[in-house]
């Protein structure tokens, strides 16, 4: 009788599965989904329900006979994808494939690569979810009439390449609605007084000063702030009031896919995408010395903190043994979900608290075990008593009219944060040692201080602070984070600089176009309400053919529309308040395939263009040494003058002829670069690879003949060829794990060598 086959969706998992199943199954792996809408066209008829043409992907052919080939004769066939929406279309399309006369198909869901929940799983195996996999074609549905017809408008009237989506073109807006706020800020002027105080005992301290004759104090100029000081230097201090009080502190819960996102983020200085990355290895299953991987954490793409009793209960007697009895609970601390979640899966959490991080330190990255440090911390805390903390605040008088406080906390009992701190706010008043006061001390006058402030703008989006802003509106789900936050900025439309979100000219021009053609659409309501529509479709409430039609026909309306009346930045271009200094006709902001540019709106007449840049306000600021533009040299195709632009890639020569000649060359000179001795690898080109700098100070190599070719890499290219695939040039590369590297810049090829340090 031929094995069962077990399928899965990543070929990793095999070595921990089979670890626990031996030879009694074949294990094989789909690479992710098998089958898709055609790659090239819309491959949706919206006219009859919106019926999806599903092809295999060209790319998995020989995963597909590989598929089929191991399925033999086999009548069972357990699909073990992920447990979640994109796992249940993988299992259902390789049901598709591998549908054969008295053969059945049992979904199983593995939450944790362990031999518990593997042996669990195989025993109660499921039905196929004909609901999450409608949920999933809705969705994949909604994104391709969103991108496969936004996307060609953006290339008509702005430039080609672009694209646009259901969800990251909201990321956008919100990052672009944060930066205008951010220039339209005006600072206002505040001031802060403290005294140092002294009693009868040392030490001296600091209070400040928070209400003037009962109001909160409000300091808006020096004036007043000298008038108040004036006051403080004369007057008596006496303690008005100690209060005490003891407050107790619980953990957080176990750790969802955003929150484990923004903590990553925040403390181990990981993206969101490393994170997901790192998270998976975790979960697939990792060698520690028991004889092949184990699975260290459960699933990492969930939205509840619901977690298993008997996890609960390992955890509470791993603390007492290893903390006391006094840090555990008891009873276990379960946590309620948000309305919207799915529930779908445990948090995530260790699958066994008895593997401790530093038991297994040694078998794991650097990376790994900050991660795997980090969620063991956050649930074993989480089954971990309060904290105890005993607050004082001592209320002073300054005459009849002044309001000081001083306030401090001593934790009594560290309970969970003995294992797991809570990241506090920053404050600018530091800690302080307090004296024993009394009601009714009387306190000497040291010294008052006063201090100018100024109110801040509202603080650009981090990676950590934008995936909370998207989970806290309903936009996206936990899985497409880390997914959302790569795209919008491989697509240029915006730059992460200093670990926060800026948007790019075009991430701004991108953005008014689509905001001001689809007002409704490109909401974070709207956003979020698809979101749960995708979920009722999955519970069954909600039908996979209406919610497309609600969302389908005003999009259309509104796509014809746009169709016909959006700008044309590539034609007309975004007007400016500025005026030509050469014809005193508008300027208009123009993008072309170097860049975006200014440039006169009476062209064909005047020819004036020029780079520029924007002021903290956002106000556009001509780059002056392109106004007059000078002569550099005559063009060799049209004998035209060749005058110096400023591009994506950096300066280059373009031909005043332009349209009618589109020459372009590159600077001569050490602008163009420092040569490293390679010739460039693109065919047909007989430049060479220099390293240069970016914009912003960045080290890349490009070729020398840029614009005429667009060579350009972040890593140093070695002029040596590829064993395995026989690409032209290998990357040097230098990571704190391997030390400097070579790699094949080829995605599908895997080579790499280790170099000698």
């Amino acid at each position: 009788m031929a094995k069962p086959l077990l399928v899965v969706e990543s070929p990793t998992k095999i070595r921990t599965i089979n670890k626990y199943l031996g030879k009694q199954y074949k294990v094989v792996a789909t690479v992710g989904h098998i089958r898709d809408l055609p790659p090239k066209e819309l491959g949706i008829d919206v006219e009859n329900d919106f019926k999806g043409t599903y092809i295999n992907i060209k790319d998995k052919s020989k995963v597909i006979k590989n598929l089929k080939k191991e399925a033999g004769n086999a009548t069972e066939i357990y699909l073990a994808p992920d447990p979640d929406r994109e796992g249940e279309a993988i299992a259902f399309h390789t049901a598709q494939i591998l549908k054969k006369k008295n053969r059945k198909f049992h979904r199983i869901l593995f939450h944790e690569l362990t031999k518990k929940g593997i042996t669990q799983a195989l025993l109660n195996p499921l039905e196929l979810d004909e609901y999450r996999f409608d949920s999933q074609k809705t969705r994949r549905k909604l994104d391709r009439l969103v991108g496969y017809q936004l996307s060609p408008l953006l290339w008509r009237k702005v430039q080609r390449g672009l694209s646009a989506g259901r969800v990251q073109s909201v990321a956008v807006k919100i990052i672009c609605d944060r930066e205008r706020e951010i220039r339209a800020f005006t600072p206002e002027e505040y001031w802060s007084i403290t005294v140092d105080l002294e009693a009868d005992m040392p030490p001296v301290f600091n209070a400040s000063l928070t209400k003037i004759k009962g109001k909160k104090t409000k300091i808006s100029n020096e004036a007043m702030a000298l008038k108040v000081t004036e006051d403080l230097n004369k007057l008596p201090y006496v303690v008005d009031d100690v209060k005490k009080k003891q407050i107790k502190r619980n953990p957080l819960p176990p750790f969802i896919t955003s929150k484990l996102q923004q903590d990553a983020i925040n403390r181990l200085r990981f993206s969101a995408k490393k994170t997901m990355i790192v998270a998976q290895q975790l979960y697939e299953g990792i060698e520690i010395g028991t004889g092949g991987p184990e699975g260290l954490i459960t699933y990492m793409r969930t939205d509840s903190t619901r977690i298993a009793s008997d996890a609960a209960f390992e955890a509470m007697g791993f603390i007492e043994k290893k903390f006391g009895k006094e840090y555990t609970l008891p009873k276990p601390r379960f946590f309620k979900n948000k309305k919207s979640a799915q529930d779908a899966h445990e948090a995530i959490r260790p699958t066994s608290v008895t593997i401790t991080p530093g038991k297994i330190q040694n078998f794991l990255s650097k990376d790994q075990f900050k991660l795997y440090d980090l969620i063991w911390k956050r649930f074993v805390a989480s089954q971990m008593a309060q904290a105890k903390i005993d607050q004082k605040t001592i209320v002073i008088k300054a005459g009849t009219d002044y309001q000081l406080s001083v306030g401090g906390s001593t934790i009594t009992f560290p309970g969970f944060m003995k294992l797991y701190k809570i990241d506090e706010k920053k404050s600018e008043t530091p800690k302080q040692e307090l004296p024993v006061l009394e009601k009714g001390a009387k306190l000497n006058k040291k010294k008052v201080h006063t201090k100018q402030h100024f109110t801040k703008p509202p603080a650009r989006f981090s990676e950590a602070s934008l995936v909370k802003e998207l989970e806290e509106n309903g936009i996206g789900r936990p899985s497409t984070y880390a997914a959302i936050l790569s795209t919008i900025r491989d697509k240029g439309y915006v730059e992460l600089i200093k670990r926060y979100f800026v948007p790019s000219e075009l991430g701004f021009i991108v953005n008014d176009l689509l905001v001001d053609s689809f007002p409704e659409i490109l909401t974070a309501k709207f956003t979020a309400s698809l979101e749960n529509n995708l979920d009722s479709i999955e519970l069954g409430k909600k039908t996979s053919i209406e919610v497309l039609k609600e969302f389908y026909s005003p999009f259309k309306e509104k796509l014809d529309l746009a169709d016909e009346n959006m700008l044309n930045v590539k034609g007309v271009g975004v007007k400016t308040d500025l005026k030509c200094p050469v014809c005193n006709k508008d300027l208009t902001l123009k993008i072309g395939k170097n860049g975006h540019f200014i440039a006169c709106s009476g062209y064909p007449d005047c020819s004036f263009t020029s780079n520029y840049e924007r002021d903290e306000k956002g106000n556009i600021k001509i780059i002056k040494k392109n106004i007059d533009n000078t002569k550099v040299k005559e063009c060799a195709k049209c004998g035209k003058d060749m005058v110096l632009k400023d591009g994506k890639y950096g300066s280059f020569l373009a031909c005043t002829g332009y349209p009618e000649c589109k020459h372009t060359e590159s600077i001569n000179g050490d602008s163009n670069g420092r040569e490293i001795g390679m010739k460039c690898p693109v065919e047909k080109c007989s430049g060479s690879v220099v390293e240069k700098k970016s914009k912003r100070g960045k080290i890349f190599f490009g070729c020398n003949q840029y614009p005429d070719c667009t060579f350009a890499t972040w890593d140093k290219p070695v002029d040596k060829k590829c064993p395995d695939c026989g690409s032209l040039y290998l990357l040097e590369k230098n990571t704190k794990k391997d030390g400097k590297f070579l790699k094949c810049p080829e995605k599908d090829c895997q080579y790499k060598k280790i170099l000698d340090p």
